[in-house]
């Protein structure tokens, strides 16, 4: 099921209403939570609900064992059950096909050619995240950092709550599960925040981020046709497209949990909006980041095996981090270039001569963006090959006049997209987190606010397309 959907309008409404009807009863909510949840993920296909399901009662059983074990041999055991069984679904569903293709390439250059090894499996929706999810509840208790629950239904939700279990915030069981097995009370200000949130996420997907998409998939899908100009204006907006899709998502994520009493962490913090990558990695997909920090680069060694060492994690977790996104050379080579641009940082902090004078700083934002901008060529390009071939037409630096198409198409994205830089500029110069943002409105501006902002949705809105982070 979709945010913006006509499904959840109808969905949700329901959902909530009955929901707070059962504001008395806690285990009557969660069970509402729950089966509404596996409802709202069955919508796309029945049939893999049972992966969570399974995933689930494998990591709440490792979590009570873990916990209960008398020797470190025994917890160490019982994580490695939850590290398999979940990594093993991860791999069969997602990777596979990827690393037997690549096998069989490999194959190829010596003169073996191999059986089709590939399987016709589809990639479950959301099976990277709630993946992530459950391990991180496993890894805390393994750490002794975390207590598990006795509660099923409680974590059962925990895995599968509908508002982030197909695209995130990727959420720590010390987060939410203190919230799931609480009473919860509806606040009327977390309510206004969450509706004035949920709109200007669907306004960043539905009017800013679909309405790019119609130009970034016309370049994206002939990059062999156009020139220089063509292909960086396409990457340009495909770079605000992803942001403000992925936020969006995010944004409806958040407002939705807090119109059930549930406080998500922020996902998102104006990232091109940073003078280093370093900074832009604390500030996209957070949720993401300090997972893989906390669960990959820390375990690895972090930073406190000298600087060799270091280099070297921060390598293997964007290397990590960008397969994690998808089963594609692509992606690891857009985590690569991250992991080496990171790494470049990091040298510079440690060596004082290097660095930027002070009054050079605000070279910093644009030689971030830049680098991002053109690591996004990857991200976005169909194939390895696509990607190679976008990154020489750049450098054949063919800046004559660039492809226009459908002049509503360019006119419309130009009107949106500075709709959205605005408003971002305008809460990084006053510094307010967009959680917070309609907290100091009355109730009168907010209803002005959501008025504007729904007849803008009206006037762009198309159920064709999906969220661009479904795919990982």
């Amino acid at each position: 099921m979709l945010f913006n959907s006509f499904e959840f309008l109808i969905f949700f409404p329901i959902v909530f209403t009955a929901y707070w009807l059962l504001n008395k009863d806690l285990k009557k909510q969660n069970i509402l939570l729950l089966l509404s949840s596996y409802i709202f993920y069955a919508w796309w296909d029945w049939r893999f609900l049972s992966l969570i399901i399974v995933s689930s009662f494998i990591d709440f059983t490792a979590g009570s064992k873990i916990f209960n074990s008398k020797t470190k041999k025994q917890r160490k055991n019982w994580l490695l059950v939850s590290l398999f069984a979940n990594l093993g679904l991860l791999s069969v569903f997602k990777y596979y096909n990827f690393f037997a293709e690549s096998f069989a390439d490999l194959a190829n250059v010596f003169g073996w050619q191999p059986n089709d090894l590939t399987l016709n499996i589809i990639l479950p929706v959301g099976i990277s995240f709630y993946t992530f999810q459950t391990l991180s509840y496993t890894i805390d208790i393994y750490r002794k950092q975390f207590q598990p629950t006795n509660d099923i239904i409680s974590f059962f939700t925990y895995i599968a709550f509908f508002p982030q279990l197909v695209a995130g915030p990727i959420e720590r069981a010390s987060n939410l599960l203190p919230q799931i097995e609480k009473k919860r009370v509806f606040k009327k200000e977390w309510f206004n925040e969450g509706i004035i949130q949920i709109l200007i996420g669907l306004f960043r997907k539905i009017v800013i981020a679909d309405t790019l998409g119609a130009y970034v998939d016309t370049v994206y899908g002939g990059i062999e046709i156009y020139n220089s100009t063509t292909i960086i204006l396409g990457t340009f907006l495909y770079a605000f497209q992803i942001y403000y899709d992925f936020a969006g998502y995010s944004d409806i994520a958040i407002g939705t949990a807090k119109l059930i009493g549930f406080k998500f962490n922020q996902n998102f913090n104006l990232p091109y909006f940073s003078k280093s990558l370093t900074e832009f990695w604390r500030k996209w997909h957070m949720s993401l980041s300090y997972w893989l920090r906390d669960y990959l680069y820390i375990s690895l060694g972090g930073n406190r095996r000298g600087i060799k060492i270091t280099y070297r994690n921060l390598m293997l977790t964007m290397l990590l981090g960008g397969l994690w996104h998808g089963s594609s050379w692509n992606f690891i080579i857009w985590g690569g270039i991250h992991g080496i641009v990171l790494s470049v940082e990091k040298y510079l902090k440690s060596n004082q001569k290097l660095k930027l004078p002070n009054k050079l700083n605000f070279l910093g934002y644009s030689i971030t963006f830049t680098i991002v901008l053109l690591s996004w060529v990857f991200f976005r390009a169909q194939d390895l090959n696509s990607a190679t071939l976008a990154i020489k037409k750049i450098l054949q630096f063919n800046f004559s006049t660039p492809f226009i198409g459908d002049i509503n198409v360019v006119v419309n994205s130009i009107i949106v997209l500075s709709i959205g830089i605005l408003f971002d500029l305008y809460l990084f110069n006053k510094r307010i987190d967009l959680e917070d943002f309609a907290a100091k409105f009355s109730i009168t501006k907010i209803a002005i606010i959501a008025s504007i902002i729904i007849l803008l949705i009206n006037l762009f809105y198309s159920t064709s397309n999906n969220f661009i982070y479904f795919q990982f």
